[in-house]
C-alpha cells in the first residue's frame, strides 16, 4: 500500500522540532533549582532527590499505554493530549506552595513528554519517507540533546526566593507553540493510527519467510520478548538512559563535593547536552549511509567509561574535559533513537518497538539514580556509585553491537510465526 503523506515538510519540520525543544527542559531545568525547591517546600534534600528517578518510572508508564492509545486515538491527537498534558504541567507548577501538588504536576508535565518520547518516532515514520525521514529523525535527536542543554541554564537568568519558580516557568512559553503547532498538523492528519503499510525488503528473508514477514507486516503478531535485537535495543537504551540520569542528577553534586566551583559544575552538564546536539544531528545520518555501524556503540561506550573514571580519580583536574567525553559518550542515546526507525519497515512496528525499548529501559533508568543515591548514603562516598556506572558503561559496547546489527524487527516478529 502506498502512504499519502498529508504533512508537507516544512510542517513536519516545524512540529518535530517544536516538540523535541521541550522533551528535556521541563526536566533538567529542575536539577539546578532542586535545593531551592526543597527549601521553599520545607523538604529534605533525599526526598527532593525523588524527583531525579521520576522521569525514568513516568516515561516507562506512559510507554507501556501510549501505543495502545495511540492505535485508538491516532497519532497526532495523542500527541496533541501529551502537549496539552505537558502544558497544564509546566504552567501550574510554579505556582504551587507545597510540595504533592508539585509532585503530581511533575508527573503530569513528564506524562506529557513521555506521550511524545515514545510516539514521535512513529509519527516521523509515517509522515515522511527517504531522506525528509532521515532529516526529520536528525532533527528530532539533535533538538532533543539541546533541550537537554539549555534547560540547566534558566537557573542563570534568575535571582531571589522565587527564582526556582521562574527559572521552572518560563519554559511554558514554548509548549504554548508546540500545543498550537499540533493542532494544526492534526486538522490535516485527522486520525492517523501507526499503520502497516511498508512492505519489507527482499535483504533479509527470502521464499516462505519472506510471504510470512508479507503476511505479518499487514497485521504485525510476535513477542517483541522474543526478538533477541529488541531486547538488545532495550538494554542499550535503559543502560545508556541511566548514566544520562546520573548525570543529570548526580554529576554537579559529585563535582561539587570534590571541590568544583558550582559554577563549572553547570557549565559541565550544559556541555553534556551540546555534545548531544551533535550526536542528534550525526547519528541518525551515519546510520543512513554507513553500511556497518558497530564500531559506533565500541568507541561511545569505551569514550564513556573514560570520562567515568576521570571524574572517578581526577574530578578536579580537568572536570569540563570528563564532562565532554561523558557528553560524546552520550551519543548512545540518539543512535538508540535512529535505530527504531532504522531497524524497523513499519510505522506500526516503530511504534511498538518504541513503546517497548523505552518504557524498559527508562525502568533501569529510574532505579540506578536511586541506588547511586543509596549507595552514597551507605557509604558516605561517591566512589561505589562511580564504579556501579563505570561497570554500566563498559556494558554498553556488548549490547551497542548487538543492537546494531542490520537486522529488522519485523522480519525477527515475522520468523515467529
Amino acid at each position: 500500500m502506498t502512504r499519502v503523506i498529508k504533512v508537507g515538510i516544512g510542517l513536519a519540520v516545524l512540529a518535530v522540532a517544536i516538540t523535541a525543544m521541550n522533551l528535556r527542559a521541563g526536566i533538567s531545568s529542575l536539577a539546578p533549582v532542586i535545593g531551592q525547591v526543597a527549601e521553599s517546600f520545607g523538604i529534605s534534600n533525599s526526598t527532593a532527590g525523588m524527583l531525579t528517578s521520576l522521569p525514568g518510572f513516568c516515561f516507562a508508564v506512559m510507554g507501556w499505554l501510549a501505543v495502545p492509545i495511540s492505535k485508538r486515538m491516532g497519532l497526532s491527537p495523542t500527541l496533541v493530549a501529551g502537549s496539552a498534558a505537558l502544558l497544564v504541567g509546566l504552567a501550574i507548577r510554579p505556582f504551587v506552595n507545597n510540595y504533592l501538588p508539585f509532585l503530581l504536576l511533575t508527573m503530569l508535565l513528564i506524562a506529557g513528554i513521555a506521550v511524545a518520547n515514545i510516539l514521535l518516532p512513529a509519527w516521523i515514520k509515517k509522515h515522511s519517507r527517504g531522506t525528509n525521514q532521515v532529516r526529520l529523525m536528525m532533527i528530532y535527536t539533535a533538538v532533543l540533546g539541546g533541550s537537554g542543554a539549555i534547560g540547566p541554564l534558566s537557573a542563570l537568568l534568575f535571582s531571589g526566593s522565587s527564582a526556582w519558580r521562574w527559572a521552572l516557568g518560563i519554559w511554558v512559553v514554548p509548549v504554548i507553540v508546540q500545543v498550537l503547532v499540533w493542532v494544526i498538523v492534526i486538522s490535516k492528519t485527522k486520525r492517523d493510527a501507526p499503520s502497516t503499510d511498508v512492505i519489507p525488503d527482499s535483504g533479509v528473508l527470502d521464499g516462505a519467510a519472506k510471504l510470512s514477514a508479507v503476511k505479518n507486516i499487514s497485521n504485525p503478531g510476535g513477542s517483541l520478548i522474543k526478538s533477541p535485537t529488541a531486547i538488545a535495543m532495550m538494554l542499550f537504551f535503559g543502560i545508556q538512559s541511566s548514566g544520562a540520569y546520573a548525570q543529570m542528577g548526580w554529576l554537579p553534586a559529585i563535582l561539587v563535593e570534590a571541590g568544583v566551583s558550582e559554577t563549572i559544575a553547570s557549565i559541565a552538564l550544559a556541555v553534556l547536552g551540546g555534545f548531544n546536539v551533535i550526536g542528534g544531528v550525526l547519528m541518525p545520518w551515519l546510520l543512513s549511509r554507513m553500511n556497518n555501524v558497530l564500531p559506533l556503540p565500541i568507541i561511545l561506550g569505551s569514550v564513556t567509561t573514560m570520562g567515568w573514571l576521570g571524574v572517578m580519580f581526577a574530578p578536579t583536574a580537568m572536570p569540563l574535559l570528563w564532562a565532554s567525553l561523558l557528553g560524546i559518550g552520550g551519543m548512545c542515546f540518539p543512535l538508540a533513537l535512529a535505530l527504531l526507525t532504522a531497524r524497523t519497515r513499519s510505522p506500526l512496528v516503530t511504534a511498538r518497538l518504541s513503546g517497548f525499548v523505552q518504557p524498559g529501559g527508562y525502568i533501569i533508568a529510574g532505579i540506578v539514580p536511586l541506588l547511586m543515591g543509596f549507595l552514597y548514603s551507605a557509604t558516605g562516598s561517591w566512589d561505589a556509585a562511580l564504579i556501579l556506572v563505570t561497570i554500566m558503561s563498559l556494558a554498553l559496547i556488548g549490547l551497542g553491537i548487538r543492537a546494531s546489527h542490520k537486522i529488522y524487527i519485523d522480519d525477527e516478529l515475522a520468523q515467529q510465526g
